[in-house]
């Protein structure tokens, strides 16, 4: 699957507090939780996309992950994928393409191209489906 869409840039080290503060996860209402994506890093980042696949992300690179964000992010149908030139080259604005099949992060703003490991089927699979929970119910729909 190829994804497009703007580049938006952050700092190092975000954590999941960063991403959604605490104090707002007592709802699982993917809509309301999207109105507070990294708004304690920018203010306004509601305004310009609105939780991070509920908020218009069709994926994410950086130069690292966590193991159970990497994880929790192929569970909710969101690809990520690790490439640290990526992260150093690519800037906010530019408009990028990545490729899961083959890891190719293209920046269509400047021409580079950048690498990245490729989504391995299994997970590729849980992304189509949406993630893992409507994984489950498509398998479970086709064993009936």
């Amino acid at each position: 699957m190829i994804y497009k869409g703007m580049a938006w840039k952050f700092g190092a080290n975000l954590d999941t507090d960063a991403i959604i503060a605490a104090r707002y996860l007592n709802t699982w209402d993917p809509q309301e939780l999207a109105s507070h994506l990294l708004e304690d890093v920018d203010p306004k980042f509601r305004e310009k996309p609105i939780a991070i696949k509920y908020g218009g992300i069709s994926c994410v690179v950086a130069k690292s992950y966590a193991r159970i964000f990497y994880r929790n992010s192929f569970n909710m149908g969101l690809p990520i994928f690790e490439s640290p030139e990526a992260a150093d080259g690519i800037h906010p604005g530019d408009e990028l393409e990545v490729d899961s099949q083959t890891g190719n992060i293209k920046n269509m703003t400047t021409g580079q191209t950048y690498h990245a490991q490729p989504i391995p089927p299994f997970m590729q699979q849980l992304i189509d489906a949406g993630g893992l929970m409507n994984y489950i119910k498509i398998f479970k729909m086709k064993k009936e």
